[in-house]
């Protein structure tokens, strides 16, 4: 059976997520934030970078849906977004799926062919 994954995700909202996830730092704060939630502050004290610089990972992760922000009292808080992972893994299996039934394909035609 062939499910249809493009309905649940567009083609520019898959380029959004990857494009995310092409980041180590960026995949991390999606580990951290998936675990608990962190102030943007405290994900900044993390990385040896700037607070903007991760501010603007954090930005990037938000615009693909991979995490949440929200204001509690003076801080943004940053939570992962476990349906968006959810949803690319569905895409991946499905790529997974058609790779898999093409060399199964393949096994099964070189297992017809006569041996030279």
């Amino acid at each position: 059976m062939v499910v249809d994954t493009r309905s649940e995700l567009t083609d520019d909202e898959v380029d959004r997520i990857f494009h995310a996830l092409a980041d180590a730092t960026r995949r991390d704060i999606v580990r951290r934030t998936l675990v608990g939630e962190a102030s943007v502050s405290r994900l900044a004290d993390s990385y040896d970078m700037s607070f903007a610089a991760v501010q603007k990972h954090v930005a990037v992760l938000e615009g693909a849906g991979l995490v949440t922000k929200h204001r509690h009292g003076r801080e943004r808080l940053v939570r992962g977004n476990p349906d968006t992972i959810a949803r690319a893994q569905r895409l991946l299996d499905e790529f997974e799926r058609v790779w898999r039934s093409r060399v199964e394909r393949l096994d099964a035609l070189l297992a017809d062919e006569p041996p030279s």
